[in-house]
């Protein structure tokens, strides 16, 4: 509202006078015109290159980024799963030791193994410290006529134990994962060894010997489905023997952080030691005749039925042979 002045005096108040109107300026008071800028466009990318108008960047020559990787260190002998050759060879000696010697482990059906492409292979699981897996990795490079190495499927509780994680992936264990599996079967087509009794086989008790655990939900099963690799059943027996356990201590389990704390022949009087004490039992390992999955699509892996009737069908087969192979052995320690 304008003021106005008493008709007495005159106003002393110069009448308000209108703005010339302003040039537009950024959030920052400027504007995209000014000299201070230097005709400094915000919007474009920094990272974009100048090119003419109505001009398409040439598509990128993948070869050129061959230059990038690095080329193959034959001395490191590493793989991407962290598998060191080298390591292996080192500890051949001792694996062959037990595997001809201590264990005399005997091998029926290395054919049903296939020697080329993704191959999911399924064993029962048993041991304080479970001898299965070393020992079949050893009948499939002694044994088959073409070997090659062998990947296991490991829980991610060694990844707690920074020296054993070190040693056991340099022998080839690998995070159980399915992008890991996913990986290993059906675009490397290497052979892969799952437990699927996981850690409630290797803690079972004595007396509860060969008998099969649940096999989880299955997933094993899924993952063979989406690789489209078949799956190869094992059956193993001697390692319920070789490490047993007759008891279990809670309480020390919850002191020392381990995942169980077994009592046995070896532990806890020998402490560490106790890792290579088995006792000499007779090894028989038998590869049984492959699941074929290849009628069946990568979307039925998302079938829950399909999935657990294919699960307990093989978890079946391999408990009825062990009880096939437990029935028809004499001794222990002869076989």
């Amino acid at each position: 509202m304008r003021r106005r002045a008493w008709p007495s005096c005159p106003s002393s108040v110069p009448e308000p006078v209108a703005p010339e109107p302003r040039t537009p300026t950024s959030r920052h008071g400027l504007s995209r015109e000014s000299s201070l800028l230097g005709g400094y466009d915000p919007r474009p990318d920094l990272l974009d290159i100048p090119r003419e108008a109505g001009q398409r960047p040439p598509p990128p020559d993948l070869r050129d980024l061959r230059e990038l990787v690095p080329a193959p260190d034959p001395e490191r002998q590493l793989d991407d799963w962290g598998r060191s050759q080298r390591v292996f060879d080192s500890f051949e000696p001792l694996l062959d030791f037990y595997y001809r010697y201590w264990f005399r482990v005997e091998v029926e059906g290395v054919e049903n193994v296939p020697g080329d492409g993704g191959a999911l292979l399924v064993s029962n699981h048993a041991g304080a410290l479970p001898p299965d897996g070393p020992m079949i990795m050893q009948a499939i490079r002694r044994e088959h006529s073409r070997p090659r190495p062998l990947y296991m499927l490991g829980e991610h509780w060694f990844k707690g134990y920074p020296g054993v994680s070190m040693l056991v992936n340099k022998l080839g264990l690998v995070a159980a994962h399915p992008a890991n599996a996913q990986r290993l079967l059906r675009d490397e087509g290497q052979l892969v060894l799952v437990f699927p009794e996981g850690m409630k086989g290797s803690r079972k008790l004595f007396w509860q010997r060969y008998r099969l655990r649940r096999f989880g939900r299955g997933g094993f099963v899924r993952t063979a489905l989406r690789a489209g690799s078949p799956i190869v059943p094992i059956a193993v027996v001697g390692a319920e023997e070789a490490m047993p356990i007759f008891a279990h201590v809670p309480l020390l389990q919850r002191l020392t952080g381990l995942i169980y704390f077994p009592v046995n022949h070896a532990f806890p009087q020998f402490g560490l030691a106790a890792a290579l004490m088995y006792m000499p039992a007779k090894f028989k390992i038998r590869f049984l005749e492959p699941l074929d999955l290849s009628e069946y699509e990568p979307d039925d892996a998302e079938d829950l039925a399909l999935v657990q009737r294919i699960s307990d069908q093989v978890r079946t087969t391999i408990q009825l042979e062990l009880d096939s192979m437990t029935t028809a052995r004499h001794s222990v320690w002869f076989g």
